[in-house]
């Protein structure tokens, strides 16, 4: 069955990034992710080529503010 994108994420880009987002937090949190390099895994697979470089970064760095400091 192929996958049917919400029409407000066609409409509205900012809204699907958001999404991904979201997405990618709650698979971060229930991976329960302990090194930057697995969260950026998580998120990479998540928004899979969805969103640009800065905007993956800053997903990967927002969703590593919980990690424990080394």
């Amino acid at each position: 069955m192929p996958y049917n994108r919400s029409a407000t994420a066609v409409l509205d880009p900012a809204a699907r990034v958001r999404q991904l987002h979201l997405v990618a937090a709650a698979r971060v949190a229930a991976a329960r992710a302990s090194t930057p390099q697995q969260v950026a895994d998580i998120v990479r697979v998540t928004v899979d080529d969805e969103v640009d470089t800065h905007t993956f970064a800053a997903i990967v760095t927002d969703c590593s503010a919980g990690l424990p400091r080394r």
